[in-house]
């Protein structure tokens, strides 16, 4: 999380003029309204500008490529300017995108969002045959609820074919595995991103 990618974050690497640029990237969403978001800010000190969009409305998060290519248009004009008035380097490589469907989650902030959709969880798992070692497991689960005190969150199984491999080809979840609940401190928990199902 927080790498200034798909993990989200603003990174400005220690680059003099990134806290300008970011201010100008802040400046022309404004007038996308509320509806797009500034998921992740990255900038190098080679000239190099990165910047992912969210769109807050969208079940996945991505705006449409017109919403983009207006943000990169408006964007590289401001950048020119400033770079014209020697503010930043002049020429600025940039790159405008979405964060992706199955971007990194971060689970105090996007669980909610996404409640009911399918993801990707990593977490730490205590091996059966040693307490004390825990071992990653990654499963497709969904979000039901978090418990802020005792710094836990709760999932169920995701009905994907993932889940359902084991039961035969076709078959569906069982009652068993439809009431199966997985409680996890948020300690525990190494990576949550959205999960894509290949038959979409």
């Amino acid at each position: 999380m927080g790498d200034g990618g798909d993990g989200g974050g603003v990174v400005l690497g220690n680059v003099k003029w990134g806290e300008h640029a970011l201010s100008l990237a802040r400046e022309v969403l404004h007038s996308f309204g509320d509806d797009i978001a500034l998921y992740a800010f990255k900038v190098s000190p080679n000239g190099y500008i990165y910047v992912r969009l969210d769109r807050l409305t969208n079940r996945y998060g991505c705006p449409d490529i017109e919403e983009i290519e207006n943000f990169n248009k408006l964007y590289k004009k401001r950048l020119d300017e400033a770079g014209e008035a020697g503010a930043i380097p002049t020429d600025m490589a940039l790159e405008v995108s979405s964060p992706g469907a199955e971007r990194l989650l971060d689970f105090s902030r996007d669980l909610n969002r996404f409640r009911e959709m399918a993801m990707w969880v990593r977490y730490l798992e205590e091996n059966e045959n040693n307490g004390q070692r825990k071992q990653p497991v990654e499963r497709v689960l969904v979000f039901e609820s978090m418990d802020g005190g005792a710094e836990c969150c709760v999932f169920k199984l995701a009905d994907v074919k993932e889940n359902r491999a084991e039961l035969g080809k076709g078959r569906p979840l069982t009652r068993k595995l439809k009431d199966w609940r997985l409680s996890l401190p948020f300690k525990s928990i190494l990576r949550i991103k959205l999960y894509l199902d290949s038959r979409a």
